[in-house]
């Protein structure tokens, strides 16, 4: 068990973790088709919650407020200023969308952040750019998640739809990293698979010269792997390697420029994308 995490004393049915980001979050008709398909894995009888993302719509209102757009190591360097721009994008637009398009199907989405109930408590993140700290600002590292509203949401036959910022207990509310807040929170519910969605077919080997998809791969391969991906994947394989080390059975990376890739990748036949799993010796899934 990861260090403070509040477990459920019973998670029930099948829990799914999706993140949804990348292309599926700005092209409208991609946006409606997730949120049919998070709808009908509810209907199916699994229990979805929903972490999502927000780097275009918040890069985009920076420059119109003509302030600086910046990565190291994969993330986001948030400024205070940065900070208040990040809330009011992520609980303020994103989610609010996003809860009105699984709405529309039924009184299923709830909107909720990290933040609530304390659902997730963080800390402030180091980076490193090679081998020498960078200062990335206020962005945090998950160390505490209490499943406690998400749970009862979820008994109740709610979709929880969960905007990746999070309280320290020093008072400062940190931007997170969706890809890694989705394992978190995976981790904390007992889900049985963690669904991350990008903007590429999933993980490849020898990027970017000759790339080959890789379709399935354990902790400890990924984990070798893991110091020559690129900035933008690192948070994704991260989040994918915490989740399948602390018991969660399959993590899936997929496609979302794919109509219905969540749909497919979780009811289908997985769909094209990477899969992580645990080591044998760990259980696989």
């Amino acid at each position: 068990m990861s260090a403070g995490v509040t477990r459920p004393q019973e998670s029930g049915g099948r829990t799914v973790v999706v993140k949804f980001g990348g292309n599926a979050m700005v092209d409208e008709e991609l946006k409606r088709a997730f949120a049919r398909d998070v709808v009908e894995l509810r209907r199916a009888g699994l229990r979805p919650v929903v972490v999502h993302g927000g780097g275009p719509q918040i890069s985009a209102l920076l420059d119109r407020l003509d302030l600086e757009v910046r990565f190291e190591a994969g993330l986001r360097v948030t400024t205070p200023e940065v900070m208040e721009v990040v809330r009011m994008v992520l609980a303020g637009q994103v989610q609010r969308e996003l809860v009105g398009l699984i709405n529309a199907h039924g009184p299923l989405a709830v909107g909720l952040t990290g933040e609530d109930a304390h659902t997730m408590t963080a800390v402030r993140r180091a980076a490193w750019v090679d081998g020498e700290p960078v200062d990335i600002g206020l962005v945090g590292d998950i160390v505490g998640v209490d499943p406690r509203v998400l749970l009862a949401l979820m008994d109740q036959g709610r979709v929880p739809v969960v905007s990746p910022v999070a309280r320290g207990d020093d008072g400062q509310v940190y931007n997170i990293n969706a890809d890694l807040a989705a394992s978190a929170l995976a981790v904390a519910l007992e889900a049985e698979r963690l669904v991350v969605l990008t903007d590429v077919e999933g993980l490849y080997a020898n990027w970017p010269h000759d790339p080959v998809l890789i379709d399935r791969l354990t902790a400890g391969e990924l984990e070798k792997l893991m110091p020559e991906l690129a900035s933008g994947m690192l948070p994704k394989m991260e989040g994918c390697l915490r989740a399948v080390r602390s018991g969660v059975r399959a993590a899936h990376v997929l496609d979302g420029r794919v109509p219905h890739a969540v749909l497919r990748g979780v009811l289908g036949d997985g769909g094209s994308g990477t899969t992580v799993v645990p080591d044998p010796e760990e259980g696989g899934a």
